[in-house]
Parts: C-alpha cells; structure tokens; sequence
C-alpha cells in the first residue's frame, strides 16, 4: 500500500538539522551549501537529476557540481551508491562520535575521574559560552577533552589556545592542532611557559621586522628566512644589535642575501662572539691578518687622475695643420 502527500510545495518545509549549521558549514563554500540543500530537498520529495540537472537547475557549471558531490562525500555529508546519492543522517553519525563504551574501573579512579570530569565540564561551559554564544558543537566536546589528553595542557594554556585562534584566524579546527603542536613542540604546558614563550615570539617578530625593513623586502618573509631568524635569535642567541653589524657587512656586495648573512653570523657565533665589542675587534684583526688581498681589491677600482698625460711637442701639431 503507498501512502502519498498531496501537500503543494508552497506549504512544505526542508529541515535542517543543527548539526549541519554549527560543525560543516564553516568550512563550506557557497556552491557546496547550496548543492547540498538541494539534495536534501530533492531527497526528502524523493525524486531524480543528474548532475547536468542540478548545474542547470542551481547555475553551476556541470564539472563543478560533480566537484562539489566529491567534496561532500569527503565530509561525510553524503555516500554515493551507482545511481544513487544516500543522504547523510547527521543526527545519527553524531550520535556514533560521541559514544564511548564505559569500562570498569576502581572507586578511587571513579572519584578521581568524576572530579575531573566537574572541573572539565565548568571549563567547557566557559568555553561555549564566551567562544560560541552558547551554541558549540557537540564535536567540539570530544575535540576539547582527546587534546587534553593528547597535549597535555593545563586549563589556562587550553583557554589561551581559544583566545588566541580566535583572535587571528578563527576557531578552524585544522589551524587550531596546527598552533597546538606547536606549543607542544615547545614543551609549553603551563602558563608560565606560555607567557615566556610569547614574550620571545614577540621579540623574534620584532627582529623579523627589522630585518626585513633593512632588507627593503616587500611582503612577509619566507619560511626558510624565517627559520633564518630564528636560528639566530633563539639558538646563537644574537640581538638585533648584532645582527644590524651583519647586515652593514652586506652592503659590500652587490646582492645581499639571507644566506650570506647566515655565514657571518655564524661564523661569529663559532668563535664564541657575543657582544660588539668582541665582534668589532674580531673584524679589526682579520682586516689586519689580510693587507695585501685588501690592497690588491683597492687597486683594482679605477680612480680619476691616477694616470700620466702624454705630451705633444711643436712638431706634432704642425704635421695636423700641413695634412689639413
């Protein structure tokens, strides 16, 4: 027996879960939310279209619906089947993710962990309300208490790791673990750790800076220029005071680069040179040590008057005129 529904379009609704809202489209694109309402509709009337269909139907090119369908697949929204496109029970799969089967354990740990579990809680709650208005994603449960466990984190430095993504690029999770790893590369658990570990960021940003501007470098600094600064300032140990004696020691070249400032610096650092005044006397002696290269660099740039006039007698303006 087939039951059908005679209700117009004009009367009928799409539900959307929640779930949908707060944990896949903030990572979503504008043709993906689209695409993927519109098989919901389409699957909730239980009819047919192609992807030919669907581009024609939503202006979208036919290659970039079929983008978009591999694009969902990869977020678990839906399962392709043949001919077939299954919808995704968000509900259901959330559900899944959350449960965890419960094991037997000791008095004690059950007391210890339900203490924990309060403190954890109360800091979660925190969490939503100042980060999400209230309304976090019940992923972001499991997400919170798996890097606890995995980073090791005191509350404080998990609250800084929010407050910080929050301010720059916003609570993605990818970029997130990617901050979180490192600080833990950094053995950073504590928030003394932290704050010494922002306190020679800051630093190292501002000799970036310097460098750069010197530099007259337009845009951010590479990578691997980075890890240039960072090699000098954190493990040779040099201030800005120095490396600026580097960079002067560039100009005698016609293309400065961070490689070359690398092998003065270090050679610096080899000989155990730490202040200017060590650096500047160490320079003097090598300068002294290399008088004759020196001199035969000096003669070799031309200067004006450093040659003799040849002269002309009588004679030889007289032949001029007789061959005229």
């Amino acid at each position: 027996m087939l039951f059908e529904s005679n209700m117009s379009i004009l009367y009928s609704d799409t539900h959307i879960p929640d779930i949908f809202i707060t944990e896949y489209m903030p990572s979503m694109d504008s043709d993906m939310v689209k695409v993927y309402l519109y098989c919901l509709f389409m699957s909730k009337h239980g009819k047919q279209a192609t992807a030919d269909d669907i581009s024609k139907k939503l202006e979208l090119e036919s290659s970039r619906v079929k983008d978009v369908f591999s694009a969902l697949e990869g977020l678990g929204l839906i399962t392709r089947k043949e001919n077939r496109i299954v919808m995704t029970d968000l509900k259901e799969k959330e559900i899944k993710k959350l449960y965890r089967t419960k094991l037997t354990s000791t008095p004690d740990e059950a007391a210890l962990s339900s203490d924990r579990n309060k403190k954890r809680n109360c800091f979660i709650r925190d969490i939503n309300n100042k980060f999400f208005q209230g309304v976090m994603s019940p992923s972001w449960y499991t997400d919170i208490d798996a890097w606890f466990d995995k980073y090791r984190f005191e509350e404080d430095v998990m609250y800084a790791l929010f407050q910080h993504c929050y301010d720059y690029k916003g609570l993605s999770k990818q970029y997130m673990v990617k901050v979180a790893d490192n600080w833990f590369s950094k053995n950073i658990k504590n928030n003394f750790e932290l704050d010494t570990y922002f306190i020679e960021n800051q630093k190292l940003r501002d000799i970036q800076m310097k460098i750069k501007k010197k530099f007259r470098k337009p845009g951010n600094l590479t990578e691997y220029e980075e890890a240039y600064v960072e090699k000098w300032v954190l493990e040779y140990g040099f201030e800005f005071e120095i490396i600026e004696l580097a960079l002067k020691k560039t100009t005698a070249i016609m293309s400065p680069s961070f490689e070359y400032l690398n092998k003065i610096l270090t050679d610096w650092h080899e000989n155990g040179l730490k202040d200017k005044e060590q650096i500047l006397a160490y320079e003097k002696s090598r300068k002294q040590t290399m008088p004759g290269k020196a001199r035969q660099s000096e003669s070799n740039v031309p200067q004006k008057g450093n040659f003799e006039q040849r002269k002309h007698g009588d004679d030889y303006f007289d032949n001029i005129y007789k061959d005229v």
